[in-house]
């Protein structure tokens, strides 16, 4: 994939627009940065795959994996994304306006999102890492579906 699809390049500029992170190095230890275009690339080709099927977010942010979702996704498949910070889901909301087959959400995904699957694919991209909230994840995805998790490194490979 050469090409960023339109609606991710309007994604990067919204994140720059509201002080969103777009790279590690810019969003610092304390706090989660953007869905990197490799990410995003992978999520496309994840996301063209769900024939017929629903998929969710969890951590919107600037709404740039949920564009790079949305611009892949076939169209009769719909993603639902879940944002705590409601500065950050209104923005999104604006950035999304035009997809008819993406929704929102303002606030807890655990709360929204667990009347609304199950999902074909499930992106988490919230900041949280209580195992507790981690296996729930499970119950949100259809038998075969997929969870792809940003942002994780094993606790075997952490330093002593």
């Amino acid at each position: 994939m050469s090409q960023v699809p339109e609606l991710v390049e309007r994604a990067w500029e919204l994140a720059r627009e509201v002080g969103f992170p777009l790279t590690k190095q810019e969003s610092g230890p304390d706090r989660a940065s953007a869905s990197l275009p490799g990410v995003g690339q992978f999520l496309s080709v994840l996301a063209a795959g769900c024939q017929g099927g629903r998929i969710a977010e969890i951590g919107t942010g600037a709404g740039i994996g949920a564009a790079w979702m949305a611009a892949a996704m076939p169209a009769d498949c719909t993603l639902v994304t879940a944002e705590i910070d409601e500065d950050l889901a209104a923005a999104a909301s604006r950035l999304l306006a035009g997809e008819p087959r993406v929704e929102v959400l303002a606030g807890d995904a655990s709360e929204l999102l667990s009347s609304r699957g199950p999902f074909d694919l499930l992106f988490a991209d919230g900041g949280w890492r209580d195992p507790a909230g981690l296996t729930s994840l499970v119950d949100l995805v259809r038998v075969g579906g997929r969870v792809v998790m940003d942002d994780v490194t094993p606790a075997g490979l952490l330093p002593p």
